[in-house]
């Protein structure tokens, strides 16, 4: 289920220039805000646990996994490029997979990373607060790469209907309503957090038992719908 070609030219189109400096812009920021909340304000747990909350898993997490998750496969059916790549003696699943997993990578190592490291920046992991967000980023980003991989595939206006649901659904909807923090990736991932993190600096408002099989559920679901949109794409390019 993994081809190392596609994973390739795969992680060559994500780390292209122009994605390559968005995708190092939103991290840099988040160090940079990390360094000048410590300077000010000291070791703090409960800010570090709103900055952590508040940027990193609810704003850069999911920007990165639009960019990532949609930009693994979008671009190609947009400029009629995958047509190549179904040519190959590929299975499609196989292409859908590799994808996933390359789009699960960079969005890991671009949003985990980072908030570990300001997680340390801000309060040296007190409370286990860094390593919890970190656990959080790492999930979240299997279940968006998932979500925005499907969606490069089935829309051609995948990155803004990626950003919409970004920044207006897991920002806004998914932190203020309580009604959609149900349905967002951001509390599900929460919900592991915050039993890893100190009591009261967490706050998740799915139960980790539903939060776990919604993440498996959305998961597996996107990929497998991705890889029913692919082959259909292909008969329909073959007729």
């Amino acid at each position: 289920m993994y081809d190392p070609t596609v994973a390739r030219l795969t992680y060559r189109a994500l780390l292209g220039r122009r994605r390559a400096l968005i995708l190092f812009a939103l991290p840099a920021l988040l160090i940079v805000i990390a360094l000048a909340v410590r300077a000010f304000t000291g070791v703090d747990d409960k800010v570090a646990a709103d900055l952590l909350g508040g940027f990193a898993l609810a704003t850069m997490v999911p920007l990165i996994g639009v960019i990532a998750g949609t930009g693994a496969i979008g671009p190609e059916i947009d400029d009629g490029s995958i047509v190549y790549l179904l040519a190959k003696p590929v299975k499609r699943p196989t292409i859908i997979m590799t994808k996933l997993i390359v789009a699960i990578a960079v969005t890991m190592a671009f949003s985990a990373i980072p908030t570990l490291i300001a997680g340390f920046i801000l309060n040296g992991n007190g409370q286990q607060i860094a390593v919890a967000y970190t656990i959080a980023a790492l999930v979240a980003s299997i279940a968006y790469s998932a979500l925005f991989l499907l969606l490069g595939t089935v829309s051609r206006h995948a990155v803004v209907f990626g950003l919409v649901y970004a920044l207006i659904w897991e920002s806004l909807f998914g932190s203020l309503v309580s009604g959609a923090k149900t349905l967002s990736v951001q509390q599900w991932a929460l919900a592991l957090a915050e039993k890893v993190a100190g009591e009261g600096y967490v706050d998740a408002t799915v139960a980790l038992p539903t939060a776990s099989v919604l993440l498996v559920v959305v998961t597996v679901g996107a990929t497998v719908y991705a890889g029913q949109k692919l082959r259909r794409l292909t008969l329909a390019g073959e007729e």
